[in-house]
């Protein structure tokens, strides 16, 4: 198993560098870098993208090319710019430079928010963890003991209802049920039980630990939910399935020959080999609702996350926030993929990934 593990470490460079190469390519033929925003705003205050369309000419990022919008700034300014952003440098020289500070976890400062990419990325992580932790952790309580029973009855009308009721939880967008919940539940045009944005409330300090615990709740009930219900779904069908195989096999049929209970034979024997593929992609799903998705969930909810970070990073084209965030989170992607086989080999030890190899 050390040698799967050091194999799979070393297979993490090559596809980090390869991730970042090719985002950094094609940032470079991305107009409307971060010196267009500046001279945007400063021209007219507006999008650069405005200034794209209106003035014509060529985006570049040396200063041997005129900036679109820019013909009214003196060229030490565009110049002094130019290097305040690094943009001075040839791209393989500015990509080697940036590489070379993420290897050493330097992800720089935010062009425009004066806070480095860290304590930026800390600051909003709270919001993502309530989301990604939750949602996952409430997905798993209720679609592993449904899907059990779904599986025990397979053919019942209570599997029939029930998974008439996982489709349309499924078929609905989590954005749309979100819209849903803040219309019910929210204020929006019936009920006002739940608050529309952040975490806590604004007297959070005052409030006894009990107190604070509810509040915070109280607050992420709605945002969770609405998190949840594809995942939900996807749980649900999955545990049931992989129940109904491990049902059908040789050893459940001798297990109760041997005149074992059904609730033995369910728990004692197939719940270990059902819930391999099923635990062992929490991991997975964790990073998936923690990174993923939530852009619109945060945005509705009014809450300051990772979803909205990059987003509003991509379109001020921070590229320290852009390039530091994936550098982070794809390195997190590639080390929760072992984690997740040694899962599996937690789960069941029968698996043997050298072997396979």
């Amino acid at each position: 198993m050390g040698a799967y593990i050091l194999r799979r470490l070393l297979l993490v460079i090559p596809t980090l560098l390869g991730i970042m190469i090719i985002n950094f390519a094609l940032v470079q033929f991305v107009p409307g870098g971060p010196i267009e925003q500046i001279i945007a705003q400063i021209e007219g205050g507006g999008d650069v993208f405005e200034s794209i369309a209106g003035g014509g000419g060529e985006i570049s990022g040396g200063s041997d090319s005129e900036y679109v919008g820019a013909r009214g700034l003196p060229p030490e300014f565009i110049a002094e710019l130019e290097r305040e952003f690094g943009f001075d440098k040839p791209p393989l020289e500015r990509f080697l430079n940036m590489m070379w500070n993420y290897i050493r976890f330097d992800f720089g400062e935010s062009y425009f928010r004066s806070i480095s990419v860290i304590d930026l990325v800390l600051e909003k992580m709270p919001v993502s963890i309530t989301l990604g932790l939750w949602s996952t952790l409430l997905a798993y309580l209720i679609s592993i003991p449904l899907g059990i029973r779904k599986a025990v009855r397979d053919g019942s009308s209570f599997d029939t209802w029930t998974s008439g009721a996982i489709i349309v939880g499924y078929a609905i967008p989590g954005f749309l049920f979100a819209i849903l919940l803040i219309v019910l539940f929210a204020g929006g045009s019936y009920f006002r039980i739940f608050p529309l944005r952040g975490l806590t409330s604004d007297n959070w300090e005052s409030l006894s630990l009990i107190g604070k615990v509810l509040d915070y709740f109280w607050h992420i009930a709605l945002p969770v939910l609405a998190s949840t219900i594809s995942a939900f779904a996807t749980l649900t069908l999955l545990t049931k399935n992989s129940f109904l195989d491990e049902i059908k096999k040789q050893y459940v049929m001798t297990a109760r020959a041997k005149g074992l209970g059904e609730r033995q034979v369910l728990y004692g024997h197939v719940f270990r080999n059902a819930m391999l593929i099923v635990i062992s992609g929490f991991p997975a799903l964790f990073i998936g609702v923690f990174f993923g998705g939530s852009l619109i969930i945060e945005t509705l909810f009014s809450l300051d996350g990772l979803g909205r970070l990059g987003f509003e990073a991509a379109v001020a084209r921070d590229y320290p926030v852009v390039f530091g965030t994936l550098f982070a989170f794809s390195l997190l992607g590639l080390i929760v993929g072992i984690v997740t086989d040694l899962t599996y080999v937690l789960i069941d030890p029968r698996i043997d990934f050298e072997r396979r190899g």
